[in-house]
């Protein structure tokens, strides 16, 4: 076994033209033992998530969850503030009238779901304003689907799995480094 610079990955790139025959081989190569670390596609694939073996996204709990909190916050707010803080007489209107608060505490969780949800989804995918993003191929972004194999994450050696990936019909296989 190699051993590696902890700086630099080795990646092992299997390019596909096809959605079809790239879903049947990602299954194919995970069928054989070697773990894939990501797909690189132009597009949405159907099925392609559940031939990686994604689990369903926890995304929406914590939407609600945020959501929930920008609830709560504004209606404690707007009965602190207008029951007990600094109570108003506006048009003869009690101080604290629940359906007079329906809109603003809308508003609020609404805006809280959403700033949470999208802090959550950048935090969670690693995405970071100073942040390199690694480019596996360009052709990902036209025409081609690529797979991407971490070579340190697999116990099968580089030839096995780049034979794996060029007999699951990858029109081409290559290797790539990132430091």
């Amino acid at each position: 076994m190699e051993v590696h610079n902890d700086k630099e990955k080795k990646f092992i790139l299997g390019i596909f033209e096809d959605e079809d025959v790239l879903v049947e081989a990602v299954k194919k190569i995970r069928a054989g033992g070697v773990k894939i670390h990501e797909v690189f596609s132009p597009f949405p694939v159907h099925g392609l998530d559940d031939a990686l073996g994604y689990k369903h996204s926890r995304l929406p709990i914590a939407a609600f969850l945020f959501g929930f909190l920008g609830c709560s916050l504004a209606l404690f707010m707007q009965f602190w503030m207008l029951g007990f803080n600094w109570p108003m007489i506006i048009g003869g209107k009690p101080h604290t009238g629940l359906p007079f608060f329906i809109p603003v505490t809308f508003e609020s969780t609404v805006l809280l779901a959403s700033l949470g949800m999208v802090t959550v989804f950048f935090i969670v995918s690693d995405l970071k304003p100073y942040g390199k993003p690694k480019i596996f191929d360009t052709r990902s972004t036209d025409d081609k689907h690529v797979v991407a194999i971490d070579i340190d994450d697999n116990i099968m050696s580089v030839d096995q799995i780049k034979q794996i990936v060029q007999h699951s019909g990858a029109s081409e296989v290559n290797q790539k480094e990132f430091e």
